[in-house]
């Protein structure tokens, strides 16, 4: 398989690569590679320009800013996964990041292409969208900032025009000691996710839930918030009832369907996964060892 033919950039600076979008047509950006080259190799995509962003060394790093870390858009999932401040003190992203690919893609996959990539099953767009990242988006008018909430505007397509570049993810430090858990369900380890479920709790010092997150990835187009279950949660005590009567909520959900997996699987999984994933977050927010 041979990618079909185009003009590549190697643009220095993010000003350089924002200019070239504004001036050429049929666009792709070049992060990692790991979507895109087995996308032209196959053919499902036809750019005129490819524009390289791996030249950009501003684009990459990892700094903790006040109450948020940001994750430049070009940093390696390879190096986020060994960063001892993510590991620290954004739990989650660490134990999503094991459930991406495997090593080799990891090594060359970045946070901002996959987050652009939007794929449905992917573990760092579902895990941003719990830990309420926000986005950084660099355009001919400048930088502006988008929530991850309203970055999808659909199925595999962020809300970002055609002349703009993600430049970075900010995603606020959830309380310390607070409880978290990252769980998926796939065929092997490494295949796409058919449901995973990324879950945030903070307790208050009466042992009642004072925050919960719960996120659910692979069930629908875009990651799945699951506002229902998490206002049943908060301000109770944490027990397997409760979960249960959190996971139930799943059974309201219009599920993906495709050729495999059908939406009342996906809806039943998702209970099961949520379920599990909230007795796991418990257990560490009260730090038991799990």
């Amino acid at each position: 398989m041979k990618p079909p033919v185009f003009a590549y950039h190697d643009p220095r600076s993010v000003e350089e690569a924002v200019g070239l979008l504004g001036r050429l047509e049929n666009t792709r950006l070049l992060a990692g590679g790991q979507s895109l080259m087995p996308m032209l190799n196959m053919r499902f995509v036809f750019p005129d320009h490819v524009i390289d962003l791996n030249r950009i060394e501003t684009l990459a790093g990892i700094v903790q800013d006040a109450e948020t870390i940001r994750i430049g858009a070009m940093t390696r999932q390879r190096d986020i996964a060994d960063s001892a401040l993510v590991r620290d003190r954004l739990p989650l992203l660490t134990e999503a990041l094991a459930h991406v690919g495997h090593r080799q893609t990891r090594n060359r996959g970045t946070i901002g292409g996959s987050l652009c990539h939007l794929d449905p099953a992917a573990e760092l767009v579902a895990a941003a969208a719990n830990l309420d990242a926000t986005i950084e988006i660099a355009g001919p008018d400048g930088v502006r900032t988008l929530s991850m909430a309203a970055f999808p505007r659909g199925f595999m397509t962020p809300a970002i025009e055609p002349d703009e570049m993600v430049t970075a993810v900010r995603m606020p430090l959830p309380q310390r000691g607070h409880g978290f858990s990252f769980m998926e369900f796939a065929r092997r380890h490494g295949d796409f996710a058919i449901v995973s479920v990324a879950v945030l709790l903070v307790l208050a010092p009466d042992r009642r839930i004072a925050r919960a997150s719960i996120t659910l990835g692979g069930v629908g187009a875009v990651p799945l918030r699951m506002v229902e279950a998490e206002a049943l949660l908060v301000g109770h005590e944490p027990g397997a009832a409760l979960f249960e009567r959190a996971a139930e909520t799943c059974r309201a959900i219009d599920a993906l369907e495709d050729a495999q997996v059908p939406g009342w699987y996906r809806r039943q999984l998702a209970g099961v996964l949520m379920a599990r994933a909230l007795a796991t977050a418990r257990a560490r927010a009260e730090g038991v060892s799990t």
